[in-house]
Parts: C-alpha cells; sequence; structure tokens
C-alpha cells in the first residue's frame, strides 16, 4: 500500500480550490474567444468581451473570477492501493476547503440548518464529495465549484421508455429555455441520461468535467452532444441572456445502463463560470 499524508491532502485541496475559484480553465476560455467570432449580437459580442477580460484581470490580479464561488464540489478517484495517514481522507477534504476559502478570501455560501435558521458555516464546509475507488496507487482531487445561479436551473425528470429521443430533447429545451438569463449563458449544459434517480444527475454533473469541444467517445452520445448543440443556439437567449446565437458553448452528455421501466434524463446547468482544477498525488 502507498501512504499519502493528512497534511498533503490538505494543501493540495487548498491549492486546487484557490486556483479553481481564481483562473477559468484554457478550454473555457478557448471556448469564448470563439464564441466572440461566431456571435452575430453586438452586444452578445461585448458581454463575452467583458467575460474573457474578467477571466484575465482574476488570474493576473489573484482574486475570485467570480463573487458566487460556489458549493465545494470534489471528485475524488482513489486507488485500491492508497492508505491515507494522520487522518481520515473527508477530513483532509474539508479542511482544504476551508483553509483555501478563508486564505484566498473566497465567499462563504454553505448554510445549516438549510430549512429553519440557514446559518452561515463561515467556511463553505462541508464540501460536497464524490469517491470512486480505481486501480492503481494515485489519488486524483478534481474541485469543481458550483453557483447557486445555475445550480437552481438544473432539473431531472424520469420519463418513460416511451418518451425516447423526442421526450428527452424536449426535456433538456425546456430546461434551457426555463434557465435563461438567470443561469448567466453562455451555458456548458451536463446530461445524464441513464441510471437512475440519482445517479443520472451525477453523470450531469461529472459530463460537466471534459474539456469544452471535446466531444464524446460514445457515437450514441456524440449525436446526442451535437444535436443538442445545435438546437439549444437556436433558442436565442445569447450570452448572459441580451439575446445573440451563442447561448451554449457546449453540450457534454454522459450514459449509462437502466431499468427496462425507466428512462432517467438529468440537466445540470453551467453557467459561463465554469470552474474546475485537478492534482494527482
Amino acid at each position: 500500500m502507498r501512504q499519502v499524508r493528512y497534511e498533503d491532502i490538505v494543501e493540495a485541496v487548498k491549492k486546487i480550490a484557490i486556483k479553481a475559484n481564481y483562473e477559468l480553465p484554457e478550454d473555457v476560455v478557448l471556448a469564448y474567444q470563439e464564441a466572440l467570432k461566431r456571435e452575430e449580437s453586438e452586444l452578445g459580442r461585448e458581454v463575452l468581451r467583458q467575460i474573457l477580460l474578467n477571466a484575465q484581470s482574476a488570474k493576473e490580479e489573484g482574486m475570485a473570477y467570480c463573487q458566487d464561488t460556489g458549493v465545494a464540489v470534489v471528485f475524488v478517484d482513489i486507488g485500491q492501493e492508497v492508505c491515507v495517514v494522520g487522518g481520515t481522507l473527508e477530513d483532509a477534504i474539508n479542511e482544504g476547503i476551508r483553509r483555501a476559502y478563508t486564505e484566498g478570501y473566497l465567499r462563504a455560501s454553505m448554510v445549516y440548518d438549510p430549512v429553519f435558521e440557514r446559518k452561515n458555516t463561515k467556511d463553505n464546509t462541508p464540501a460536497i464529495i464524490h469517491y470512486r475507488v480505481v486501480p492503481g496507487d494515485k489519488l486524483r482531487i478534481t474541485f469543481a465549484p458550483k453557483g447557486a445561479g445555475s445550480e437552481n436551473t438544473s432539473r431531472l425528470a424520469m420519463l418513460k421508455p416511451a418518451d425516447g429521443w423526442e421526450g428527452i430533447k424536449r426535456f433538456v429545451l425546456e430546461t434551457v429555455k426555463l434557465a435563461g438569463p438567470n443561469a448567466c449563458p453562455p451555458f456548458t449544459v451536463g446530461v445524464g441520461i441513464g441510471g437512475n434517480f440519482e445517479y443520472c444527475a451525477l453523470l450531469a454533473k461529472r459530463a460537466l468535467l471534459r474539456p469544452v469541444g471535446e466531444r464524446s467517445q460514445d457515437p450514441v452520445a456524440r449525436r446526442i452532444e451535437e444535436e443538442l448543440i445545435e438546437e439549444i443556439n437556436k433558442i436565442g437567449w445569447g450570452p448572459m441572456g441580451f439575446g445573440g446565437t451563442v447561448t451554449a458553448v457546449d453540450v457534454k452528455v454522459e450514459l449509462y445502463p437502466c431499468h427496462i421501466a425507466s428512462l432517467p434524463v438529468a440537466v445540470n446547468i453551467q453557467c459561463h463560470a465554469s470552474r474546475h482544477a485537478e492534482i494527482e498525488l
């Protein structure tokens, strides 16, 4: 077994949490540069220019790209030959988030209890952590802060198998239409199809981690991605909802087998602040 120290995990999580909030990934910046070339609305082009300027300023000056620094969503791929020593993995991740949001001057947005008092936890913990055990002796951690504006417009439906592709497409397009300017387009749209009630939502969120512009290797998922991006951009919300031809820069689809009587579909809307960073220990 390979040992990974608790404190090393804490520092690694702190590093990527600050980085993700300060710097848009290169593939996302490139997507907005390309969108600027094909956006037909002058106001839409100006919005895209401001988005790119904001990204540059945040990176150069070391500050949050967006004031909503989100729920701390963490994806962990832990090798089956890894042993965490000096503390638990979950505690290490939460301590890393705590330090990042305190030392990086990032807004703390988590409240408890969620119903009555809604008292701020003051350090943006606890994180929402998704674990996956994989072969090997490495620990890969991906941090993806998710703001409320886009998350609040995300939806899940338990369709009937008879609804088929047309039902799926109708649901996705309806979700994007309802999201509108509230979710701060241009979007990246994550779609999970299959699994069950909770798993299709996880598929949709995990789909957002794939590089913008990269098509699925699954031919069925790729066909769905290509058709949906074309249809979504006909909706006309445009950058920040001011109207235009670029409502979304990409659609990411993940598929999974499902029950013969079910057709679960989840849509996770990602605003223009498409932030994530990863590290391997």
